[in-house]
């Protein structure tokens, strides 16, 4: 296919330089590959991050539950997707990039059960929406779908643009191809992790989609600025930010892990802390998803807080804040 259209900014050179660095003091540190506890909560945070994007109502909890085979009261729906996203992402090793029957291989194990369509691309029109059910565009014509996706993976093979941004335009076209009746974004994202790690293979363990769900508004909006200018760019700069994001936290929470400075307590403050600062307040359930507890333990959470002086309670609402 011809290149497909972004411009090179500014920000892209400077995020790149600034993400070699980070996986420099990663692969330094060798956090990641000397710690399976975390290199498994960082899968499960991204299997769990991918699919809440698409509406998953599975918590972190709950996901952790069923991948190690619990019995989780949850739509049986929900509980296939987190059993098939588990299954392909552990077998990430074994995909070839590039290759097209691979892909489908990946979409069939990923929809396994859940779409009629499932390992084939789609045969029919569609539209694509956000999580608001708003129209973003509507996907290629089903009969030049295979070939678009082809030229796609061969430039991703073939160009000699730095590979994370490279990855960052294969998910964007991808996204805009919408080559599946079901399952594009959890693809998408999956296959922007496999062209990650081919070049760096601590990307295989890095959670990238749990950064994206944190910041879900910002990934519609960046597909969809992008849309309405008819080039990645815009998309580019926020996934490279999204990956950065990544490794500045994977390194901190290793470093935090390992060293034994921070105790569990310190750790969940820090990541309510993190959640107060891009929201007026939060719930039993959100700390329920960001330290995968229970909502007893959720509770006691923030009633330990507030005993300290950290929070304050709204009784009438059930929302919890600042003093």
């Amino acid at each position: 296919m011809k290149n497909p259209p972004f411009e090179m900014t500014n920000s892209m050179i400077n995020s790149t330089a600034e993400i070699a660095e980070l996986l420099g003091q990663l692969t330094t540190m060798n956090k990641l590959s000397s710690n399976p506890v975390l290199r498994r909560t960082n899968r499960i945070r991204t299997i769990h991050g991918s699919l809440a994007i698409e509406q998953n109502t599975l918590s972190l909890e709950q996901v952790t539950a069923v991948l190690n085979g619990k019995q989780v009261l949850a739509p049986l729906k929900d509980i296939a997707e987190v059993k098939n996203a588990y299954e392909i992402y552990e077998r990430l090793n074994e995909l070839d990039p590039y290759s097209v029957d691979d892909l489908l291989t990946a979409h069939g194990i990923m929809t396994r059960g859940l779409t009629v369509e499932s390992g084939v691309f789609r045969s029919r029109p569609v539209g694509v929406v956000d999580q608001k059910g708003r129209v973003l565009h509507f996907g290629t014509l089903p009969q030049y779908v295979p070939k678009l996706v082809m030229e796609l993976l061969d430039w991703v093979k073939t160009s000699d643009v730095h590979m994370l941004i490279r990855s960052c335009v294969f998910h964007y076209e991808f996204e805009l191809i919408h080559p599946f009746a079901d399952g594009n974004g959890r693809v998408g994202r999956l296959w922007h992790t496999l062209l990650l790690s081919r070049w760096n293979p601590a990307f295989a363990w890095l959670p990238v989609e749990s950064i994206i769900h944190d910041r879900q508004e910002e990934y519609y909006a960046a597909i969809n600025a992008s849309n309405n200018a008819g080039n990645s760019t815009i998309f580019i700069e926020y996934m490279l930010s999204a990956i950065k994001a990544s490794l500045m936290d994977a390194i901190k929470t290793s470093d935090e892990m390992s060293d034994g400075k921070v105790d569990k307590a310190t750790l969940r403050w820090k990541q309510i802390h993190k959640f107060l600062k891009s929201h007026d307040c939060i719930m039993n359930a959100d700390v329920r998803e960001l330290c995968g507890v229970s909502a007893a333990t959720a509770n006691r959470i923030l009633s330990g807080l507030a005993a300290d002086g950290k929070l304050v309670k709204y009784r009438k609402n059930g929302h919890w804040a600042y003093k």
